[in-house]
């Protein structure tokens, strides 16, 4: 089979998604029997309005080995790979590597350092908060395999055409701010390994570097990156474990009166769900090229396991450390000075070779990082017709290089950055899944009514989305009432011990789930879509 032209072309927007259709139809494509990953190098690319040296930059890149060149174009099903038990091995897999990483450790310690709580109340926290969050990764995901469209596209249906962009940006800021993150830690590690050899800032560049290209090269990179990335990580988190262990104090307990370690324990559980619910903007995004009668409850498992077995895992280490940092003098220094100091100083007693180990959590930021900042391009490809008319790889560029200046300009401020970032990210992310959970429910399952998936760009299909954004804005609102911020504390957050707690997540989908099915039956009984 000859490749497909990679080159440009000049077509109006309506015609765009008809013509790329036909294309896969006249292809045929088709994959190995068994396989596990899709030869992309086969698949038709999206058609792009590209001219001239544009249109021959573009097709020389995408002419790469393994470089995906598909966007946002919906997958069809002649298109997808066959599903059998390896594939769904591969789904844990992926999401095991980008959990168990250096991330979700420094998340374990701010239990102990921030809030100021004990062993057992961070460890039935980090249990039950990441059991809940890795349900909306876990839910978005199975709707990859059945629409053969990515996660942004699938909130159309949720939120409408032109509401559901406003979505879209804020799930292109808290990817960026995930790969903000990962590029600071990574950073700060190689810093610690090779002192003043190497600046904190050249580490984020370093790694920032490295998930740009992983991100840039496509799915197929990730998937294998994903496959085997895990074992190093392993390695060095169980070498960690057992030089650190010694010093864990599993018996520390919640400092201050009842009320405030009520309002602690409430913020420590939002801190926590908010690292993980911010998935849910990506679930779909890696599963698109699995076979449509993929059984749901399968993509579903096997995502919520790749995600919550590791992140408690990481987590519980991360208390564990943060309750040794007390009573441990060198680590206590070491904490003062960045997350990788006072990793490298968990690994003390093992020279060169604890170095090494510190090293290999650094590029565990990668496989955290590099989905997140792949999955960043394809949503701004939905902002609308221009964004989508420039490549993806393009974009993955840009935003490499946003997170690559950012990381370097917030590299003494990680901490703050986690405790005021992460739990925003719960804020905008409940109320569409809110959304999502009761439009998928009331008025498609109850009701019998199938999603049509072939009109994900035609706005004349789509919902209107008048009354997902306004019950969106009543969720917020809602958010705005329960969130406890340094910057900001809301009525109901303030009632939490008397103190201040975080609850913005809940009173945000308490909000938007009242107020979203009263208004979605005016909108259809109205508009009738």
């Amino acid at each position: 089979m000859d490749p497909p032209n990679h080159g440009a072309h000049q077509l109006p927007e309506n015609d765009v998604e008809k013509q790329g259709e036909l294309e896969a139809t006249e292809l045929n494509v088709t994959t190995d029997a068994g396989s596990d990953t899709l030869n992309h190098s086969d698949i038709p690319p999206d058609p792009l309005l590209l001219k001239g040296k544009l249109a021959k930059l573009n097709a020389k890149v995408e002419s790469l080995a393994g470089l995906e060149a598909r966007g946002i174009t919906r997958v069809l099903q002649e298109e997808k790979h066959h599903g059998d038990i390896h594939g769904y091995l591969q789904m844990f897999a992926l999401w095991f590597s980008i959990s168990l990483t250096a991330i979700n450790i420094i998340t374990g310690l701010l239990g102990p350092l921030v809030f100021q709580l004990g062993w057992v109340d961070c460890v039935c926290i980090v249990i039950f908060a990441n059991a809940l969050s890795a349900c909306g990764a876990s839910y978005t995901s199975t709707f990859g395999p059945e629409s053969g469209n990515r996660t942004m596209i699938i909130g159309r249906y949720f939120m409408g055409y032109w509401p559901s962009k406003l979505f879209c940006i804020l799930n292109l800021v808290m990817q960026l701010g995930w790969g903000i993150i990962g590029c600071i830690i990574a950073g700060q590690m190689f810093s610690a390994v090779n002192g003043a050899g190497l600046s904190v800032s050249v580490g984020c560049v370093i790694s920032a570097v490295c998930i740009g290209l992983i991100a840039t090269f496509g799915i197929a990179i990730i998937y294998t990156y994903g496959r085997y990335a895990f074992i190093p990580q392993i390695f060095a988190i169980l070498v960690l474990v057992g030089s650190a262990g010694k010093s864990f104090d599993t018996s520390t307990v919640a400092v201050g009166p009842a009320g405030t370690v009520t309002a602690h324990r409430c913020s420590f559980f939002a801190l926590l769900f908010a690292t993980v619910i911010g998935l849910a903007g990506l679930g779909a995004d890696f599963y698109v090229y699995y076979p449509t009668a993929t059984p749901k409850w399968i993509t579903f498992l096997t995502t919520w396991s790749g995600i919550w077995l590791p992140t408690i895992f990481c987590n519980i280490i991360g208390v564990g450390i943060a309750t040794g940092v007390a009573t441990t003098p060198a680590w206590n220094d070491a904490y003062s000075i960045s997350s990788g100091a006072l990793f490298l100083a968990c690994y003390d007693g093992l020279g060169g070779f604890g170095g090494f180990c510190v090293v290999i959590l650094a590029l565990g930021s990668i496989t955290n990082n590099a989905p997140g900042t792949y999955a960043g391009a394809l949503t701004i490809q939905v902002l609308g017709r221009y964004a989508k008319a420039i490549p993806r790889w393009f974009w993955c560029v840009v935003i490499t290089l946003i997170e690559l200046i950012c990381s370097v300009a917030g590299r003494n401020y990680l901490f703050r950055i986690f405790e005021n970032f992460l739990p925003i990210m719960s804020y905008s992310v409940c109320p569409w899944l809110s959304i999502a959970l009761e439009e998928h429910l009331l008025f498609h399952v109850l009701r019998g009514v199938p999603f049509d998936w072939t009109a994900w760009d035609d706005k004349k299909k789509l919902p209107i989305g008048a009354a997902a954004l306004f019950a969106s804005l009543v969720g917020w609102a809602g958010a705005l009432m329960g969130m406890h911020q340094i910057w900001y504390q809301g009525p109901i957050a303030l009632k939490i011990g008397g103190y201040g707690g975080d609850i913005g997540a809940w009173t945000s989908i308490a909000f938007a789930c009242i107020t979203y099915p009263p208004l979605r039956y005016v909108e259809l009984k109205r508009f009738g879509r």
